[in-house]
C-alpha cells in the first residue's frame, strides 16, 4: 500500500514538473536592441526558436528587473508577430544591467528562460539604418515649419483684409498646431532620410556649395521679417546653424529624387501642363518611398 502511494506521488510530481519546468528546448534571443527612454514605454522584442526553427502559437510574458538595484519589476505581455517574433512595450526605471525572465506557455506546459541584458539610454526617438533621429532633429523641423508659417502669415496680412484675412489666419493657426505634432515631424524626417539614402544609391551628391547656397537662400527669406529672426534667436542661432548643416544634405538629396521624377514625368507626358507633371511626379515619389521603406531598418521608440 505504501509503495503504491509513493509511486502515485512520484507520478503527480512528474506531471507538475513537466508543466512548470525551468528548462526547455526553446531558445530565446532579444531580436531588437532594448533602450531606456525616460517616462516612455519602449519596444521590447524577442525571437523564440526550437531546433533553429521559429516557434508559433506561444503565450509569452516577461519580467525585467535590475541586476544590482531594487527598482521593482517591469512586466510586459508579448504579442506574436512573424517568424517567431514576440513583442510589446515596457517602461523601465533607468539604463543599466537587467535580468529578464521570460515565461513561455503552450498546450498547458510552462517554461522559463532568463536573459542577462544591458539596457543603454536611447540617443533619440527613432533609428533608421543604424542612425539616430534625435529630439533636437524634431525641434529643428518644428522650427522650420514655424518659420514658413510665420512668413505665410506676414504675406497674408499684406494680401488680404476683413473676413478673408481672418479665414487665412485661422487656417495658418491650425497648421501651426499640426506642425508641433511629434508623430508628424518624425514621419517627415523618416521620409526625407529614406529618400536621401535612395539618392545616394543613385550616386547623387549634396556638395558643400549646394548646401550653403540652399541655406543662404532660405536665410535671405528669414532675414526679411523680424518675427522669423526672433524665432531663430529664441531657438539659438548657433544651434540652428549647426542643425542646418546636418539636415540640409538630407533635404537636398531627397529633393534630387523628386527632380528626377519631375523630369521623367515631363519626358513621358510632353503635352500635359506643369501641375499634372508635378502630380505624376509626386505619385511616383510616394511609390518609390514605399519601396524604399521596405528596404530599410526603421525602429521607432
Amino acid at each position: 500500500m505504501i509503495k503504491k502511494c509513493l509511486m502515485a506521488m512520484f507520478f503527480i510530481l512528474a506531471i507538475v514538473l513537466a508543466g512548470c519546468s525551468n528548462g526547455s528546448d526553446y531558445k530565446v534571443n532579444i531580436s531588437k536592441p532594448l533602450y531606456f527612454q525616460k517616462d516612455t514605454a519602449v519596444p521590447f522584442e524577442i525571437k523564440v526558436t526550437e531546433k533553429n526553427k521559429p516557434v508559433k502559437g506561444l503565450t509569452i510574458s516577461a519580467e525585467l528587473s535590475m541586476a544590482n538595484m531594487d527598482h521593482g519589476t517591469s512586466q510586459v505581455k508579448l504579442a506574436e508577430g512573424q517568424n517567431g517574433a514576440y513583442s510589446g512595450k515596457v517602461k523601465l526605471p533607468m539604463e543599466g544591467k537587467y535580468e529578464i525572465n521570460v515565461t513561455i506557455q503552450k498546450d498547458g506546459k510552462k517554461s522559463e528562460n532568463t536573459i542577462d541584458y544591458t539596457v543603454k539610454k536611447a540617443a533619440g526617438v527613432a533609428i533608421i539604418n543604424g542612425k539616430w533621429i534625435k529630439n533636437e532633429d524634431l525641434k529643428f523641423y518644428e522650427l522650420i515649419s514655424k518659420l514658413q508659417l510665420t512668413i505665410d502669415r506676414e504675406a497674408a496680412q499684406k494680401k488680404y483684409s476683413g473676413p478673408q484675412l481672418e479665414e487665412e489666419l485661422s487656417y495658418l493657426d491650425s497648421q501651426e498646431k499640426t506642425a508641433k505634432d511629434k508623430n508628424r515631424l518624425l514621419t517627415q524626417i523618416i521620409r526625407i532620410r529614406a529618400m536621401a539614402l535612395l539618392a545616394e544609391e543613385k550616386e547623387h551628391k549634396a556638395t558643400a556649395e549646394t548646401i550653403q547656397n540652399a541655406i543662404n537662400k532660405d536665410h535671405d527669406q528669414y532675414n526679411q521679417y523680424d518675427s522669423t529672426k526672433k524665432l531663430i534667436q529664441a531657438f539659438g542661432e548657433s544651434k540652428f546653424h549647426e542643425l542646418e548643416k546636418k539636415e540640409y544634405p538630407y533635404i537636398i538629396l531627397s529633393n534630387q529624387i523628386l527632380a528626377d521624377l519631375v523630369a521623367q514625368a515631363k519626358k513621358e507626358n510632353p503635352t500635359v501642363g506643369i501641375q499634372e507633371v508635378n502630380y505624376l511626379a509626386q505619385q511616383s515619389f510616394e511609390d518609390l518611398l514605399v519601396s524604399q521603406m521596405n528596404s530599410l531598418k526603421v525602429e521607432i521608440l
